[in-house]
């Protein structure tokens, strides 16, 4: 999600901090940090093209819960998911969560089982989205659907695990079409997801 996490080495503090010291410090801090390898990397702010995504999509999700008996819990950017494998903790753009939320150790800003991780990816950040920060995420168990979004073009991805070592990528580019999001058994459409986006008006693409 941030380019900060990305360039670490130009951004992080050299302190190594334990999971412990992090979370004091992140709790009284105005901004988001992720946590990696002992260091505190800061998060800068997204913009509105992307809120704006992840809202439509949000929305697209809670109205596409109400037609399956399954039960789902969806989370935004403001929490916290730890990977206990690495110690790591980074904030996903949207989690959905399969009945029943857990958390590390009891503490509720650290959640450890997402079904489906969404990130809203940049230009500056495409690239550790896709790569870094999606293997990280591969270290979670329950961890089963990975789905990039593009907020230049219309084009979403969607990697589904089909086992410990292999990813099923489906990629959807027409407006008029629809991403399968195969750990929910859903449908969304590209429509709902940019609504109200206009792409021409956006300088920079990937």
């Amino acid at each position: 999600m941030t380019a900060a996490i990305a360039e670490k080495k130009l951004t992080a503090t050299e302190k190594r901090y334990t999971l412990e010291e992090y979370l004091v410090r992140e709790e009284r801090s105005k901004h988001k940090h992720a946590y990696i390898n002992g260091e505190i990397i800061p998060m800068p702010g997204s913009k509105s093209t992307h809120n704006e995504i992840s809202g439509n999509l949000i929305g697209a999700l809670k109205a596409a819960f109400k037609t399956t008996p399954r039960k789902f819990r969806l989370l935004t950017s403001d929490q916290k998911i730890y990977i206990a494998q690495l110690d790591d903790v980074l904030y996903p753009d949207i989690v959905v969560i399969f009945e029943t939320i857990e958390h590390w150790q009891g503490r509720e800003d650290l959640v450890i089982n997402p079904l489906l991780i969404v990130e809203v990816a940049s230009k500056s950040t495409s690239k550790y989205d896709k790569e870094d920060k999606f293997l990280k995420y591969q270290n979670i168990p329950s961890f089963k659907e990975y789905v990039m979004i593009n907020q230049f073009k219309s084009r979403v991805e969607s990697y589904f695990k089909l086992n410990d070592k292999h990813w099923d990528l489906k990629i959807e580019t027409d407006i008029t079409g629809k991403i399968n999001l195969r750990s929910l058994g859903l449908d969304i459409e590209l429509a709902d997801i940019y609504e109200n986006i206009e792409f021409k008006s956006i300088s920079k693409k990937i």
